[in-house]
This record gives structure tokens, C-alpha cells and sequence, in this order.
């Protein structure tokens, strides 16, 4: 039984809450209540001392990285079908995942922290930061998924998970990223039922 340290509307720890579910390996949530600064605490430093979720405990196995905890996943388990083993397919699931954590993600906390958890002490400056860093990375994502449906090619992989959960993280601060064939996407995500599990309740 895996067990991850979670909160609902962390965007990294729903990207691997939808493989858990999808490919039904067992786990339990632990929620952290980031709200009361419980990733803070001494306690919850201990399991992860970057004061940040996911973690997933797996026996003594303690990983901390979305993206990492994904790939772990697929290659302890074999899911070839969300991690392929083809190259080409294989390095469009590695760019993705790293391009989302490194270009898009930065965005995504400029915008949906100052605007929905921040409020009126949210910083105007990051909001604006953001919004304009979408509007360069929208066309790359766009042109991706015009010749394909998938980012990696014509089925789902952990590169769309993991997308997928920072395009519903915008969701919150009202913000529709992309062209058509984008949010066409995220539509067609919407149909995979492990990524359903995994959404907050609004």
C-alpha cells in the first residue's frame, strides 16, 4: 500500500493521485493541511524536508518529486502505456514533463496563489508575470497537439497527467489556457477516470 502526503488543490499531488487511480494500485492519502502551515511543522519536515507535497512513502522508499514519483511508478509497475519505452515517444513524455515543471508551473503559482489563496494580499506583479508568460506558452502547447492528441502522440501519457493538473490549477484563478486543440485536450482528459478522482471538489 503506497501512502502519499497530500493536499486537493496541490496540482503536484493530483498529477500522481490520477496514475494511482488509473492504473489501481493501492494507496492512502495523507492529508497536509498547508493551510494551518502543517508542512511546516516539525513532524511533517522529517518525511519531507523541503515543506512541500507530494511525498510517497512505498515500505522504506521515500520519494518527493511529482514528476519523479510518476516515473517511479510506471517503471516499478511496467506501465508502458503512460511511460513508453519507445525513444521517440519516450523523449516527447521526458521534454513534456520537464517543460511543464520548468516553464509552465512557475506561471501557474505566479497566478493562482496571489489570485485565489492570497487574495487581496496577493502580489499584483507576479499576477501580471504570469498572465504574460502564458501568452508565450500557449502556442507551444497548441502547436504540439495539432498533428497528435496526445502530447507524446495518439494516447495519454504521465507528460498529460502532469500538464493537465497545472491547466485545472488555472481553472481556480479563472484563466482558460490555450487555443482549440488544447482545451479540446483538456476536455478528453476530463475522460480519464483516474484524473477525475483526482480533482478537488469545488
Amino acid at each position: 500500500m503506497y501512502v502519499l502526503y497530500h493536499h486537493p488543490f496541490s496540482q503536484h499531488s493530483r498529477r500522481v493521485v490520477s496514475l494511482l487511480a488509473e492504473a489501481q494500485l493501492p494507496f492512502e492519502l495523507r492529508h497536509v493541511a498547508l493551510d494551518k502551515g502543517e508542512h511546516n511543522s516539525p513532524d511533517f519536515l522529517r518525511i519531507n524536508p523541503n515543506h512541500q507535497v507530494p511525498t510517497l512513502l512505498d515500505g522504506d522508499i521515500k520519494i518527493h518529486e511529482s514528476n519523479s514519483i510518476l516515473r517511479y511508478l510506471c517503471l516499478k509497475h511496467n506501465l508502458t502505456d503512460w511511460y513508453p519505452t519507445a525513444w521517440r515517444a519516450r523523449a516527447a513524455v521526458e521534454q513534456w514533463l520537464d517543460w511543464n515543471q520548468c516553464r509552465l508551473s512557475s506561471a501557474v503559482i505566479d497566478i493562482v496563489l496571489n489570485t485565489v489563496f492570497l487574495g487581496e494580499a496577493g502580489d499584483k506583479a507576479a499576477i501580471g508575470r504570469g498572465r504574460t508568460r502564458l501568452q508565450e506558452l500557449e502556442p507551444i502547447v497548441e502547436d504540439a497537439l495539432t498533428a497528435q492528441q496526445y502530447l507524446a502522440g495518439q494516447r495519454p501519457t504521465i507528460a498529460d497527467l502532469s500538464l493537465a493538473s497545472n491547466v485545472f490549477q488555472l481553472k481556480l484563478a479563472d484563466v482558460t489556457f490555450g487555443g482549440p486543440k488544447t482545451r479540446d485536450w483538456f476536455k478528453g482528459m476530463h475522460d480519464i477516470e483516474g484524473f477525475r478522482r483526482s480533482l478537488p471538489t469545488l
